[in-house]
Parts: C-alpha cells; structure tokens; sequence
C-alpha cells in the first residue's frame, strides 16, 4: 500500500514508546487510592487524557479534589520510568523523516514531564513540536489535539498522515481529517474501516520523497 502526505502526527504510548507497564502500575495504585476495581481503570484510560479519566471514576469529587489526584498522579508517572522502551521500527522512522526532512510532531495526551521524560527515555528524536495536556480544551477522542498537530506543521489535516494505537486516538485523528495508520485496531471497533492501514509495527513503513509539491511517498509493506 502507498500513501502520500507533507506531514506527519504521532502519538506517543503504544505508537512510538512502550509505557505500557508503567501506565498500568500507576492507575492501579490510583485504583487503590481511591477503592475502586482496577481493571476497570485499565480498561478505560487508554489513549484519553488523565483528567478525563478522573472525572469519570470521581464524578462527584470538587475541582480541588480532581487537581489533587492530578497532580499525584503526574508526578508518580513522570519519576517512574521504567520499563520505558522504544517499540520496534521508532527510532529508525523518526530518524529517517528527519533526515528526509519531513515535518512531524508528536500528539499526545500526557503532560510536558511525563511525555518528554517517555521520549527521553525510550531514546527517541526530539521532535521539533509537540502537543501535550497543556495545549488542548478537549482531548481525545476529540479531533482538537490533531488538529492541533496540523497546525503545528502549517498544513491542514488532509495532508498529515497521523499514527495511534487506542480507539480514542483513531478517532481524534479521523475526526480532524487526517489519514490513519493504525499500531493495531479492535476488531469491531467503530469507525476501523475508514483507517487507511492497520500494522502490526512501525518496521512496516518506509518513507520517501519528498516530491516537487512537498509530497512523501508512505509505503506499507506486509507484516515482517
């Protein structure tokens, strides 16, 4: 399969870096904190902003009360990096679009410490814009963090071509009418036929151009 786009959006968790464990070790202690069933916390968080998921197992706490477990929250998952590792095929594509000259950018719906500590961590390139908690109204599955990233790269969406892994992230990025490649896709979620590609990892991409119009040619090979 081939694509074409001027720019391109990444998340972050379980697109570029596996952050899986400790994402999971810190909800369940957040589980314990506040006695509520820690499977349910799992089920729920991935690909959402923390606030989000706050509110929906605090629905009565105050403001103060939410910022408080935010900020425990925050700094538990910023200080414990371990675990943090780069997934296959990262490192090598971020470095090739920045020598191409791509533009890209990372989205995300973690804070500034936690997601530049996981991209220090799991050694990725440093991307030359970010979006982070701190610079959206609504996160996802709202369509504002990749319109956002767009934005960031001086290019409308059509012309990105964004990656994520959750559901919620898919749907941020189709939402703001970006192409998607999905690092994995449920089977039977809503929306997975308009992703233009499902992978299995990010080894499955090679990139060139760009073109005389500022065009990369994407190229999605088969599982490897």
């Amino acid at each position: 399969m081939k694509l074409k786009a001027k720019g391109f959006l990444f998340d972050l968790d379980g697109t570029l870096a596996d952050s899986l464990a400790v994402v999971e070790r810190c909800w369940c202690l957040f589980g314990d904190r506040i006695g509520e069933d820690k499977q349910a916390i799992i089920d729920y968080i991935h690909g959402k902003p923390a606030m989000t998921t706050l509110r929906h197992f605090l629905p009565n706490a105050s403001e103060e009360e939410l910022q408080s477990h935010f900020r425990w929250l925050e700094k538990m998952e910023s200080e414990d990096m371990e675990g943090v590792v780069a997934l296959p095929g990262a490192i090598a594509l971020l470095s090739l679009l920045n020598k191409l000259g791509a533009p890209w950018a990372i989205v995300t719906s973690g804070t500034v410490p936690i997601a530049h500590g996981r991209r220090a961590a799991a050694g990725l390139p440093e991307p030359k814009h970010w979006v982070t908690f701190e610079k959206v109204s609504k996160g996802k599955p709202d369509p504002e963090p990749f319109q956002l990233g767009a934005k960031s790269l001086e290019l409308p969406p059509e012309e990105c071509i964004a990656f994520e892994d959750a559901p919620a992230g898919i749907h941020s990025a189709l939402s703001a009418g970006c192409q998607v490649i999905a690092v994995h896709a449920p089977e039977g979620m809503p929306r997975r036929n308009e992703i233009s590609a499902i992978i299995s990892t990010l080894e499955q991409i090679s990139v060139t151009g760009p073109d005389d119009n500022g065009y990369f040619e994407l190229f999605v090979s088969k599982n490897v």
